[in-house]
């Protein structure tokens, strides 16, 4: 009669369960046979040895899991894990596929990143082009006032000049140069306080002029001049452009650089309608639009040339930018001027010498506040 010896009893070991779908680890017997057979605690597996692969530890911990799925066991066994490396050759082998996986999330990140980059560098200007002239007047105009209250933070909170006579000149100006234009509705004009030569033009219609403008201009052709260069961007959308083109990148750019905040988008449209980022064309443009309207207001339509080349030399005197910060002079775009007025504007006054006399004085009872 052929003896035989008692059979040997599967390796048997305590771990902890996790269903990847929960924080929650649950105790739980590992019992090795023919499969891993998980038991415990209201659970009962049974994995396949085949398809089990090893998870990243410090010994003697072991984590173990089916191929492809979240649910993990983990024990600190080390005779069971030796007899579940001899039943399991595979355990440790890297999962090509797993990492192929991750190279193709990373590649398709990568990507995603770029695609945002590019859309907001390329694709968002063309986009800001069309909607601006669909946006509705009443929502251009809130618009404006809001973007008008940041940049006046970040110019430093300068005063109105609003003294009544100086303003009666102005508004009379302004109606005359915008009488039978293409501007939508009347344009707000307001004077800042303010030691920088520069005009900004803002959605709803709305020209903000820094009163060290007024200041450097010798003629009221000259300011009219770059007054009505402005109103060319009104009248042309520039402003409602330039700043959805500029919310739109810095949303998008926001979201690559994980900053998404409201504030962080308004800050970027204020410092947008300072700088003004027109193109070139859109400055051309502007500056054709100034000679035809200083040609019907009756006035020196050659004018916008002589202040912005003189203010281009004006970088000694103090001001700490000027209007050429936010719109590029060259020398052939004052040719360009020049040519487009020709010699039938020369010399003639937009306005008398007593009303010019009033206007410069239209911050007279307003304090100098320096920039900040």
């Amino acid at each position: 009669m052929q003896h035989t010896g008692p059979v040997a009893s599967p390796p048997v070991a305590t771990g902890t369960y996790l269903d990847g779908l929960s924080a929650r680890a649950h105790p739980v017997t590992l019992r090795l046979a023919d499969r891993l057979e998980i038991d415990g605690a209201g659970t009962r597996l049974a994995w396949d040895l085949a398809g089990l692969a090893a998870g990243d530890t410090v010994p003697p911990l072991v984590r173990i899991g089916p191929r492809g799925s979240p649910a993990r066991v983990e024990f600190a066994d080390p005779g069971f894990a030796d007899a579940l490396a001899g039943r399991c050759p595979d355990l440790h082998r890297s999962d090509a596929a797993g990492a192929g996986g991750t190279w193709r999330l990373v590649l398709w990140s990568v990507a995603a990143g770029v695609s945002v980059l590019v859309l907001a560098i390329y694709g968002v200007p063309v986009i800001a082009g069309r909607l601006a002239p669909l946006v509705p007047n009443a929502i251009e105009t809130r618009l404006g006032g809001a973007v008008e209250g940041q940049v006046g933070r970040l110019l430093g909170d300068p005063p109105v000049c609003d003294e009544p006579a100086a303003r009666a000149v102005l508004d009379r100006l302004v109606r005359r140069m915008t009488r039978g234009g293409d501007t939508q509705g009347e344009p707000l004009v307001s004077v800042r306080r303010h030691p920088l030569a520069n005009a900004l033009t803002l959605p709803g219609a709305r020209v903000l002029v820094l009163s060290d403008l007024i200041d450097k201009a010798e003629s009221p052709d000259e300011f009219a001049g770059i007054l009505a260069h402005e109103l060319g961007h009104v009248a042309a959308h520039d402003p409602m452009r330039a700043l959805l083109a500029a919310g739109g990148s810095s949303f998008l750019l926001s979201l690559v650089l994980g900053d998404l905040t409201g504030s962080t988008i308004l800050i970027a449209t204020g410092q947008a309608a300072i700088s003004a980022g027109y193109s070139r064309e859109a400055e051309n443009a502007a500056d054709a639009y100034a000679v035809t309207l200083m040609r019907r207001a009756g006035g020196d339509a050659a004018a916008l040339a002589t202040i912005l080349e003189r203010i281009a030399g004006d970088g000694d005197r103090g001001a700490v930018a000027t209007f050429l910060r936010s719109h590029p002079m060259t020398r052939e775009r004052a040719q360009r001027i020049r040519s487009l007025a020709g010699p039938g504007s020369a010399g003639r006054q937009i306005l008398t010498g007593a009303d010019w006399a009033l206007l410069k004085g239209i911050c007279r009872n307003v304090p100098v506040k320096s920039a900040q």
